[in-house]
């Protein structure tokens, strides 16, 4: 175990629909019902606010968004120990990560989990944002559980004139 490794400086995006629903989705890597928010690295040069945008549509293909708050500071997790070496060539711990909250415009069918060209996905959800750290792996849990506070203001229908 090398503690010293540093963490993967990412993006994360809590996607709300009209109805306040946050999309989830399962990893096509990951066995059993294990369900994660769009998240991805920051590319050398990128700001965070650029690279939540592109792995959004990398991801998920939901080009319909936009920014509608950034969390006030980064959250981090750390990789079960028998995933430290596999995971990015075994360079980090974990990750940490500014998150953002994004509102859908799009509609079901704008979703596109092969938008990317390779897809990290197989299948996807609206969830109730209360219900997402019980989705999650356990070991990104308690992150889950400051995302949710941190945005849960910003989970309420969208109100029709």
């Amino acid at each position: 175990m090398n503690e010293s490794r540093p963490y993967r400086k990412g993006v994360g995006a809590v996607l709300l629909n009209r109805e306040g629903k946050a999309f989830v989705a399962r990893r096509i890597d990951t066995p059993g019902e294990a369900w994660q928010l769009p998240q991805g690295g920051i590319d050398e040069g990128e700001s965070p606010r650029h690279a939540v945008l592109r792995e959004l549509a990398e991801e998920t293909g939901a080009a319909k968004a936009e920014i509608i708050a950034e969390s006030a500071t980064w959250f981090s997790y750390d990789l079960p120990h028998d995933l430290r070496d596999k995971v990015w060539s075994g360079r980090y711990r974990g990750q940490e990560q500014l998150w953002f909250a994004l509102r859908f415009f799009g509609d079901d069918g704008d979703i596109d989990l092969e938008a990317g060209g390779d897809p990290e996905f197989s299948h996807w959800k609206w969830a109730l944002l209360e219900d997402l750290p019980r989705l999650i792996v356990p070991f990104k849990r308690r992150m889950y559980e400051r995302i949710v506070a941190e945005f849960r203001h910003l989970a309420e229908p969208e109100r029709k004139p």
